[in-house]
């Protein structure tokens, strides 16, 4: 990939949408990914209104989605064994470091990942 790509973390997803502007102005001009768990993560809340559901989905369409392979199941499996990191952390990170591009995340438990090119968000 080039260094004009970028994967966001469900977090940087969900500041992004609700208005952030570091964040919005620091993905401008990049082609962005998530992976599938964050996909499903922030279509699957409960309490979700048919508004945001419709923002949500409008975001995804435009983004670039990862599905898992057996290289990104392989190296979350590795995380995941290594770390403290919940599976479908381990699963988005190993996305990022397949992809070989850097991870946006507010998440701390993800920046110990061995390998993993990341940017830390703290709000």
């Amino acid at each position: 990939m080039n260094g004009n790509s970028i994967l966001l973390d469900t977090n940087t997803v969900l500041y992004f949408l609700s208005g952030d502007e570091t964040i919005s102005d620091f993905i401008k001009e990049k082609k962005i990914f998530i992976s599938i768990i964050t996909e499903m993560e922030l279509l699957s809340y409960s309490k979700i209104t048919s508004k945001e559901l419709k923002i949500i989905s409008g975001f995804i369409s435009e983004i670039t989605v990862i599905n898992i392979n057996n290289d990104i199941k392989e190296t979350a499996i590795k995380i995941r064994r290594s770390s403290k990191l919940k599976l479908p952390d381990s699963i988005i990170a190993a996305s990022s470091i397949f992809l070989q591009i850097p991870l946006i995340t507010a998440d701390k438990e993800i920046k110990n990942v061995e390998g993993l090119n990341i940017i830390y968000y703290e709000k």
